[in-house]
């Protein structure tokens, strides 16, 4: 389904392939030779997902484009099925395996991989032919790569890095009280603009 958002439609190639139930919204530019599986999200919320040559998103895959941080994605990725996306740069030849996780401001250097449930946390530079082994995480510029069971050591890397501002735009709550509210309230009302989008084919 290709869905017009904020007067943008997505841009596909006439070699790729979308599957019927894949969902295009917005400034989606899908380039030649892609793939596109059932299920997955492509989604340009306010900035644009540009995907390169014979890349591959598979089944129920999320990709999310955003204003201060857009998808770029390199020639002859794989994003893995239950992948999310969002906000995030992937150099050519990058594999992205199942349940792979890559948040906002990240970048992930050329031919490297990130295997089952690996996770690039926000603002991660992970180098060139790295790995990120199963349900491990990425975290720091350039990346730490750290098992999950080390949380202290990825928060001491994370909590610099400032999801909440990053993320949301707003600082970290003092302790006892939240940002949810507000961020919600104002994330709710951004969603909403998709109250407006066209659905041009399904």
């Amino acid at each position: 389904m290709l869905i017009e958002h904020d007067a943008k439609r997505p841009q596909v190639d006439p070699s790729a392939r979308v599957a019927p139930n894949a969902v295009l919204c917005g400034d989606v530019r899908v380039g030649a030779n892609c793939s596109i599986g059932f299920g997955a999200v492509l989604t340009a919320e306010s900035g644009p997902i540009v995907l390169g040559t014979s890349c591959i998103v598979m089944e129920n895959a999320v990709i999310r484009g955003l204003r201060r941080h857009d998808v770029e994605i390199g020639n002859n990725v794989l994003i893995g099925p239950r992948a999310y996306l969002t906000g995030c740069s992937i150099e050519e030849n990058v594999f992205l395996a199942t349940g792979a996780t890559v948040f906002n401001g990240a970048r992930i250097g050329a031919r490297s991989e990130v295997r089952i449930n690996g996770v690039v946390h926000i603002r991660s530079r992970l180098p060139s032919d790295s790995t990120v082994p199963i349900g491990w995480v990425a975290v720091g510029d350039p990346a730490k790569i750290l098992p999950p069971d080390r949380h202290e050591a990825i928060w001491t890397i994370q909590e610099t890095l400032d999801f909440p501002r990053t993320v949301f735009g707003v600082g970290r709550s003092a302790a006892g009280e939240t940002i949810m509210p507000r961020v919600m309230e104002r994330y709710a009302r951004a969603l909403a603009r998709h109250r407006d989008d066209q659905v041009l084919e399904s």
